[in-house]
């Protein structure tokens, strides 16, 4: 036991970070502070694999698969996480409730409107205005028209037979900073 300690942990646990950097290769896109976390989470792996080895194959294959495993399951755990957080987003645009089709951005006092920005005003070019529409789609050009006419969230999502997300990556694409940016 001492002398596997003593391979895996000598020259700071170089041979224990390579095999924890073979495995996230597959994944990719990890900062320095995730990779600290799953150094910390292979030296977890470690010494329970130690407590556990049986001797009946190599420690290298039996380590390689106990730390493959924990990894993926916490690579699973941060994915839900994080879809879990991006289902709990909400965007100011969204209907409140289903009667009144009021939304967040009504609630918000701001004398700004894009939409008047873009159809109604001469102060922009009529360059940047054709610039801009022409990186929206068709389903977002018909939202910003709406918009501009004044129909609610709740009344456009009806009138394009739009579901919620439908609605909410339009009008994304509508305010998205890379489209609106050619305005200013």
């Amino acid at each position: 036991m001492e002398q596997i300690l003593n391979t895996y942990y000598a020259n700071g646990a170089q041979k224990l970070h390579g095999i924890v950097n073979k495995i996230l290769l597959k994944f990719g896109g990890l900062s320095d502070k995730d990779m600290d976390d799953f150094y910390s989470l292979a030296n977890e792996v470690f010494t329970e694999a130690l407590k556990r080895y049986d001797n009946e194959q190599s420690f290298d294959g039996y380590l390689y698969s106990c730390l493959s495993n924990k990894i993926k399951t916490e690579m699973t755990r941060r994915n839900r996480y994080k879809r879990k957080m991006d289902r709990m987003t909400v965007s100011i645009d969204m209907p409140l409730d289903d009667e009144e089709n009021i939304t967040l951005a009504d609630l918000i006092a701001d004398d700004f409107d894009v939409e008047k920005e873009i159809l109604g005003e001469d102060n922009i070019e009529s360059s940047k205005i054709e610039k801009y529409f022409g990186r929206l789609s068709r389903k977002q050009k018909r939202v910003a028209e709406l918009l501009a006419a004044s129909y609610g969230a709740g009344e456009i999502q009806k009138i394009l037979h739009m579901t919620q997300k439908e609605y909410s990556d339009a009008i994304q694409g509508i305010y998205a900073f890379e489209n609106i940016s050619i305005l200013f």
